[in-house]
């Protein structure tokens, strides 16, 4: 198949809003390519997604600043495409940086100019054109002709769609049941959906009892156990098995054989309480001295709950036999916090001790519920206290993929004294007249510009919200904001009354 194909598919997902006609253009694109090109389907489906099968490449922005002369005639192929990625994924040690540039220039001289625009966003990550995985789940089971739901769960529990559209397409209903829990396969795990407060969140479940698990602060972990052979996954499905040895001995601690377990790793200070994310992070994200960083930065296991027990398939029983067959396994210290109850004032108790003891909120949890992972639904609900800061707008970043011609991504500055501290950046929140509206209003604005960084004059307020801060050595204010996103241009308010740093220092506390 053609990169060009994509490319045209590419061009049309852009230029719709309509998720209706989105699907229908994947669903064809997928129906092409598996009548004419069967072996390109899995990597197809994958670059529909706006991902590439080899995750990283060891090529960014950087790598791509000075590309050779686009190509006058279209060639390229989707398999060859995906083996010139390939090859980038291996290029390692002396001599790679020279390697890899060679590859990119060689692999982007054949491509022409809307093509590299196409390989420049799938290597980026921000091809942007509205067609998540969720989307092409749908296009997958439009384009085979079966079920929705068996294309999801099948997908689920693959813990990725390409295999999954690659049997759909060419085996139907019959393909995907040949998928099923593998103890040892990471499936995509069950997310949460968001409420602005406890009232929203408790009023999806009427009058029935609900588990308020206690969220915290750490990362998502999956564990698998077969025997003595224990590997953990992170929500994005990566292996970190030897990195965590304290989440390995704990489920090896457990009296059973087979278990695919759910939960969270986090580090705690002496006290108990959660220690900054970022020390999690960087603690899970690290491969080298695990021992040396076990020792200085300790992970505690919390699991919330079971998928598989001993060769026994869990996923389709409701949440609270799910919920019971794990508090019979796990110590209590091993489990996240849970309260089953259906009274909205013992709800809000539990959240405010969740919030004393320094953690994120609650989640809400249907006890009638299997586990339905890999797309937010309404049997689990998160609650987090909302945090707003009025900052001032300090640069603003070119957009790229979908938003190619605004201006994008904003830098946020706090007020301490007559000079503004950055403290991070966001270009979430932002619909498209928005993006029009700050496009004007900030090239009004603009000072000088650093390659697509346009600097402004510090005069635009905008109200941010965001889920906490960080400590940070990459911004001045030594410190950063957690998924911040925009919540509305305060025109109302002038940079001499943003908030200060004080203010935000005040809020990260001691």
């Amino acid at each position: 198949m053609l990169l060009a194909d994509l490319v045209a598919a590419h061009q049309v997902l852009r230029a719709t809003r309509s998720r209706k006609a989105k699907v229908a253009a994947v669903a064809e694109v997928l129906r092409t390519a598996a009548t004419g090109f069967p072996g390109d389907v899995p990597v197809v489906t994958s670059y529909l997604t706006g991902a590439l099968p080899q995750r990283r490449t060891g090529v960014g922005w950087r790598g791509l600043g000075d590309l050779p002369a686009p190509a006058e005639c279209t060639s390229l192929e989707v398999h060859q495409v995906d083996a010139a990625f390939a090859e980038l994924a291996e290029v390692a040690g002396a001599g790679s940086q020279a390697r890899r540039a060679a590859l990119v220039a060689d692999l982007f001289g054949r491509a022409t100019a809307d093509e590299q625009t196409y390989l420049r966003g799938l290597v980026t990550g921000e091809l942007r054109q509205g067609a998540l995985d969720a989307l092409v789940v749908e296009a997958v089971a439009a384009a085979a002709e079966v079920p929705l739901a068996a294309v999801r769960r099948a997908a689920m529990l693959a813990g990725a769609t390409p295999p999954v559209a690659m049997a759909a397409l060419s085996a139907g209903v019959d393909g995907l049941e040949s998928f099923g829990l593998e103890v040892g396969r990471p499936v995509r795990p069950m997310l949460a959906s968001s409420a602005a407060d406890l009232d929203e969140a408790m009023a999806g479940f009427g009058d029935e009892p609900v588990a308020v698990d206690w969220k915290l602060d750490g990362i998502r972990v999956q564990i698998h156990r077969d025997g003595e052979v224990v590997r953990v996954f992170t929500r994005s499905l990566d292996d970190i098995t030897a990195r965590v040895p304290e989440v390995v001995e704990t489920v090896l601690a457990l009296p059973a054989t087979r278990l695919v377990l759910d939960g969270e790793a986090i580090a705690l200070d002496a006290t108990g309480r959660p220690r900054p994310f970022q020390e999690t992070g960087a603690r899970t994200a690290s491969r080298a001295d695990v021992a040396s960083l076990r020792e200085a930065v300790p992970l505690t296991t919390y699991l919330f709950d079971l998928l598989h027990l001993d060769g026994e398939d869990l996923l389709d029983l409701p949440a609270q036999q799910r919920f019971a067959r794990l508090a019979a396994l796990a110590p209590a210290a091993a489990l996240v916090p849970r309260t089953v109850t259906g009274e909205v004032e013992e709800v809000r108790a539990v959240f405010t001790d969740v919030l004393a003891a320094g953690h994120e909120g609650v989640v809400v949890k249907s006890l009638s519920a299997p586990y339905d992972a890999g797309r937010r639904g309404a049997a689990w609900v998160k609650v987090k206290p909302r945090h707003t800061l009025d900052l001032v707008v300090l640069a603003v970043e070119w957009g790229s993929g979908r938003r190619q011609g605004w201006l994008s991504n904003i830098h946020l500055g706090a007020r301490e004294g007559d000079e503004f501290v950055m403290l991070g950046k966001t270009f979430k929140g932002m619909p498209d007249e928005m993006l029009t509206w700050q496009t004007e209003r900030f090239l009004g604005l603009e000072t000088h510009r650093d390659g697509h960084i346009v600097h402004v004059r510090p005069e635009q307020v905008v109200e941010i919200a965001f889920d906490g801060l960080q400590r940070s050595t990459r911004y001045p204010g030594g410190m950063a904001l957690r998924f911040a996103r925009v919540l509305r241009y305060r025109d109302d308010k002038s940079a001499a009354e943003a908030d200060t740093l004080e203010t935000v220092r005040a809020l990260a506390g001691p």
